[in-house]
């Protein structure tokens, strides 16, 4: 089921805006990510769409239905806490099952169909086995398993989790966050997660939305936000990336404290800042302006720390392909394939 956010602003106790007309649109059966920093308005664009929060103005619909001023109970929407709130004195197999054992008598499941769905999505989950436990007998991995079946078990039309894998190590999140892709495209449902965590987000996401001090900066896919970002906050947020002063003129930024060729853009003439990844930069062995400080191998390849004879900065580039080994000290020169330049406004 679609949803759609327009124009929606919140602010608590009179104080700065938390969110400040904010609009986006989910297709039905895509993933959304959240991404920003803490106090970006992530976690209460979340509440808002869970109905335990309410705007101040603007709206929120659910498949076209206006749904701003309906409390959470009246949304159908599946909601994972980041601190997962199970219940502790009750059995992994009845905490999932709660959720349809408090429906009115008019619409709730008889005791057969119930146990019929609680044991499908134990499966569907992948923790069956765990039905007659306890959540302190578990890991905090199958924890977050419970509590997803949970919000699974209502059926909802929407489905919502707030950092799910934030108590987790490393592994296990990694593993964790392919394993709910996975769910995503095998169910179809239309999902919406908050994260700090931009791995996480670009492993997971169909579109993410980027917010800075509650505005909504860029919301595009993984791909673009890294090769098209719209805004130095976001180009400097995402990934690893070198911010350069330069100025613009005739079409190219110009590096001028810099030994490096000049780089087309559409940025307006006059001081800029500009932001590199290191697939932006490609070095080439055998003399040069730059000198190896640290070189590291991984799956892309060669990957090289550079500084300047005369101390003028670091770069952090990628060799070429055919340069399989490099030592600190030897010579090298650097090629820009391309970089996101953007005014300089400070």
């Amino acid at each position: 089921m679609s949803v759609e956010v327009v124009a929606v602003s919140r602010r608590f106790d009179g104080g700065t805006p938390a969110l400040s007309d904010v609009s986006l649109s989910i297709p039905d059966g895509e993933f959304a990510v959240l991404l920003g920093p803490s106090g970006s308005g992530k976690t209460t664009l979340l509440r808002i769409l869970a109905g335990l929060e309410f705007p101040d103005s603007g709206e929120v619909r659910i498949g076209g239905r206006d749904v701003a001023a309906l409390p959470a109970r009246s949304r159908n929407i599946g909601f994972v806490p980041q601190n997962y709130a199970l219940f502790r004195h009750m059995t992994v197999f009845e905490n999932v099952a709660f959720g349809l054992r408090v429906r009115p008598a008019a619409n709730r499941p008889s005791r057969r169909e119930i146990r019929g769905r609680v044991e499908q999505l134990l499966d569907l989950v992948q923790i069956g086995a765990l039905a007659r436990r306890y959540p302190d007998q578990i890991s905090g991995g199958q924890r977050q398993r419970v509590a997803l079946a949970r919000a699974l078990a209502i059926e909802p039309s929407v489905l919502l989790l707030d950092e799910p894998f934030s108590a987790l190590d490393a592994r296990v999140r990694k593993e964790l966050r392919a394993w709910l892709r996975g769910l995503h495209v095998q169910l179809g449902l239309t999902s919406v997660l908050v994260t700090h965590d931009q791995d996480e987000a670009m492993e997971i996401a169909d579109r993410v939305a980027v917010l800075q001090s509650g505005r909504l900066v860029q919301y595009d896919t993984p791909r673009a936000l890294l090769e098209r970002p719209a805004a130095p906050f976001v180009a400097g947020f995402l990934g690893e990336a070198n911010e350069l002063r330069c100025i613009v003129r005739d079409g190219y930024a110009h590096f001028a404290d810099l030994p490096l060729p000049p780089v087309q853009t559409d940025c307006p003439a006059g001081e800029a800042r500009a932001f590199l990844r290191p697939g932006d930069a490609l070095a080439s062995p055998g003399g040069g302006a730059w000198t190896v400080r640290h070189a590291t191998m991984d799956s892309r390849g060669l990957r090289l720390v550079l500084g300047t004879a005369r101390g003028e900065g670091t770069l952090d580039a990628v060799a070429q392909p055919a340069w399989r080994d490099a030592t600190p000290g030897d010579l090298c020169s650097v090629k820009l394939l391309s970089a996101a330049v953007f005014p300089r406004r400070d």
